[in-house]
């Protein structure tokens, strides 16, 4: 794993924090998340807890911010309720950020310790999904020989 220094985007943490704090309720949102668009926007987003595997908080954001027109996110965090501080994405939130954001950059860490690393640091090794996709291929222009 090849890790490069990035600068943690504090206020994003304290966006992701302060959702947490307002907006996580009980046992059906426990976890707030905020992304950073390639524009400056922050976008915010909770989990939505089923017992069939609802949507972590990464993965709300994702569409959050496609509904808000931020369709490049540059950094994400996430940060657990009661004060638990930033939490790393589980295994298939890193894949799907990784598919969508093959460039982003992920606050990871613990209380006082937190620091920034590239998703692909997150997911050595990682099966990239828009690798194995078929390219369009062009139809045969009239006379041409193939």
């Amino acid at each position: 794993m090849t890790t490069y220094p990035h600068d943690v985007d504090h206020e994003l943490v304290e966006a992701a924090a302060e959702i947490a704090r307002t907006r996580c309720r009980g046992d059906n949102h426990t976890m707030a998340a905020a992304g950073r668009g390639r524009d400056g926007r922050i976008v915010t987003a909770v989990n939505a807890y089923h017992f069939t595997g609802g949507p972590c908080a990464e993965l709300v954001l994702i569409g959050a911010a496609a509904a808000q027109g931020v369709y490049e996110l540059e950094t994400v965090v996430a940060v657990g309720d009661r004060d638990r501080g930033v939490v790393a994405p589980c295994g298939r939130c890193r894949q799907v950020l990784l598919d969508y954001f093959p460039a982003l950059k992920v606050v990871v860490g613990t209380a006082g310790r937190v620091r920034t690393v590239l998703i692909t640091d997150l997911l050595p090794e990682s099966y990239v999904w828009a690798d194995h996709q078929l390219d369009a291929e062009e139809p045969a222009s009239p006379g041409r020989a193939e």
